[in-house]
């Protein structure tokens, strides 16, 4: 079990969890912030639903990764008689039910009324929200996709506020006789610090079991991935000169979120020849904007998502400044003007706050 120590005095004491107060609140907090689970090959993931029926029972959880593979993720808390080896059976019964089928069958026969919920029209569309490196390809999506779907692949996580020792040993006898599927076991675990809650997730690797990772996102010959800002800044150079100016700007104004320790900078190279600047906040590995050098002009791109979770007093701030752009998931703008850097700036503030 993960565990907290704080400082009482000259002394360190051991906190104990305070545990969730059911089953449905550990639901909404992994379906609204996915990104706080340590999964194997730190996969980029879409929840299309929730409590979605799969024959006779329903899966708390369905997602998609930006490589195509469907995941299943069934939630339970110590207390639940499931919580040991019923809730193995359980997601391999999940898994057997979507294989075989067809993205349309999954899309309007399983999920169509929980996509329509998120405001989402399939599961390109879905997981293309999620990614903001810029190499997500549909075509590729979907092929993956239907791969994913005939063969069975599929990731299954299970997520409890403690693992006993024989779910370990089940889950790691499954990951060692199957190579179609992932099977992650999460753990996590909730302190409370002087009135803060404290999420601490961890993934429990069972000894000696070596789980595929998921191909990094740059993989495929679609481009490469530095951390830092100088190919960003090295690409203004190749750009129309009326467009470095601008260009400069955000690169200085990305910079210095990172020198006020509010992201961690990455520049993404694709083969297209765009060049993508990524103020990330951590340890999620997500920005509430990205910037674009694409040799046309400067944009900026703002991800709704991650305002929603990491920075909602900003919202209506950034909305003045986008207007009449929305402020949507993945929506673009050129009007890249000082009030918008400003909120945005606000919005990393709040963010990164020790409030926040």
């Amino acid at each position: 079990m993960s565990a907290i120590w704080h400082q009482v005095g000259d002394r360190w004491k051991l906190l104990d969890p305070v545990g969730f107060p059911d089953e449905s609140t550990l639901h909404r907090l992994v379906e609204k912030s996915p990104e706080i689970l340590p999964l194997s090959g730190k996969p980029l993931l879409a929840v299309v639903g929730r409590e979605v029926s799969l024959g006779s029972n329903k899966a708390d959880l369905i997602a998609v990764e930006t490589t195509g593979r469907p995941v299943i993720l069934e939630i339970k808390l110590s207390t639940n008689a499931e919580a040991r080896r019923a809730v193995v059976a359980q997601v391999l019964t999940y898994a057997a039910y979507l294989q075989k089928l067809s993205q349309e069958r999954f899309e309007t026969d399983i999920l169509q009324w929980h996509l329509r919920e998120r405001g989402l029209t399939s599961l390109t569309e879905a997981a293309k929200s999620v990614d903001q490196e810029g190499v997500f390809d549909e075509d590729e999506f979907r092929e993956a996709l239907a791969a994913h779907l005939s063969a069975g692949s599929f990731r299954l996580v299970l997520i409890l506020d403690s693992a006993p020792n024989e779910l370990i040993r089940l889950v790691g006898y499954l990951t060692s006789v199957t190579d179609k599927l992932l099977v992650d076991l999460i753990t996590v675990s909730s302190f409370d610090v002087n009135g803060s809650t404290i999420l601490v997730p961890q993934r429990v690797d069972p000894e000696r079991i070596e789980i595929e990772p998921t191909p990094p996102r740059s993989a495929g010959g679609k481009g490469v991935l530095t951390d830092g800002a100088a190919d960003f800044v090295a690409s203004i150079e190749d750009a129309p000169g009326d467009a470095q100016p601008a260009l400069r700007k955000l690169a200085d104004w990305a910079q210095e979120l990172e020198s006020r320790r509010m992201v961690r900078l990455a520049t993404f190279k694709g083969k297209r020849g765009e060049v993508i600047l990524l103020p990330r906040l951590q340890p999620e590995n997500a920005g509430l904007a990205t910037i674009w050098n694409d040799r046309k002009r400067p944009r900026i791109q703002v991800w709704r998502s991650v305002f929603e979770r990491r920075a909602p007093k900003s919202i209506e701030a950034v909305e003045r400044a986008l207007d009449p752009t929305p402020l949507g998931q993945g929506t673009w703008t050129d009007k890249v003007s000082d009030a918008l850097l400003s909120s945005i700036r606000a919005a990393y503030e709040e963010a990164t706050s020790p409030e926040s």
